[in-house]
């Protein structure tokens, strides 16, 4: 008898699988599938953008005397203030995610009390920095073009505009995705979770952009 009853009291002491999660161990949860899959894609633009840093250098190389000639026509002020658009706006990004994230997606109070405002308005302000990037953009091309820096000059001018103009139109992609973001703020009555998702993986692709831009800038312009 003594054997059987200490075997009961063992059994009884283990716990059962329906008496709850093990101690320090919390549930499994997997990840985002939203936000692994626009990481995957963003690998794959970097390959692409890694390539047009290869052809870059690549040309540079056998032509130094024509980028000797052809920098002197960069106007690197207008160009860093540019980037400083294309910067902060990365910041403006960001404080809407952390709107988002907290489920706040338009401001509480007044619009000129910007700690009130929510995700849209960041965003808003988002898209017109990057607005005024684009604009710069195409502003540097008037004045290049006029100077004789076309994409079928030469080298250089080839290299420029492919270079600077896929950055143009991914930045370009982005406005389209952050307006998308801002629009369905209103056409939903309830500001969910996909939503706040789609607000943080959209400011993946915006801060990447950025990233890639400030080594544009810095090979461009300032590696002469």
């Amino acid at each position: 008898m003594a054997p059987v009853a200490t075997a009961s009291a063992v059994k009884s002491s283990s716990p059962s699988p329906s008496s709850g999660p093990i101690p320090g161990h919390g549930p499994v949860t997997r990840p985002n599938m939203v936000a692994v899959g626009t990481i995957v894609w963003l690998a794959s633009e970097l390959m692409f953008f890694a390539g047009l840093f290869a052809m870059y250098f690549t040309i540079r190389s056998v032509s130094p005397g024509l980028w000797g000639e052809r920098t002197d026509l960069l106007n690197v002020p207008f160009a860093t203030g540019n980037t400083m658009m294309l910067v902060i706006s990365s910041v403006w990004c960001q404080l809407g995610v952390f709107k988002a994230e907290h489920g706040q997606p338009a401001r509480t109070g007044s619009l000129l009390r910007f700690r009130q405002w929510g995700m849209r308005e960041w965003y808003v302000l988002t898209y017109i920095f990057g607005s005024i990037f684009i604009a710069g953009q195409v502003t540097e091309y008037a004045r290049l073009i006029h100077d004789g820096v076309t994409i079928s000059s030469d080298a250089y001018g080839s290299v420029f505009y492919l270079t600077t103009g896929f950055h143009g139109l991914h930045v370009t992609g982005g406005l389209i995705a952050i307006l998308l973001i801002i629009g369905r703020t209103f056409t939903t009555r309830r500001y969910t979770h996909a939503q706040a998702t789609g607000a943080v993986v959209t400011s993946y692709y915006w801060h990447f952009v950025d990233v890639v831009w400030i080594a544009l800038f810095s090979t461009i312009y300032l590696l002469k």
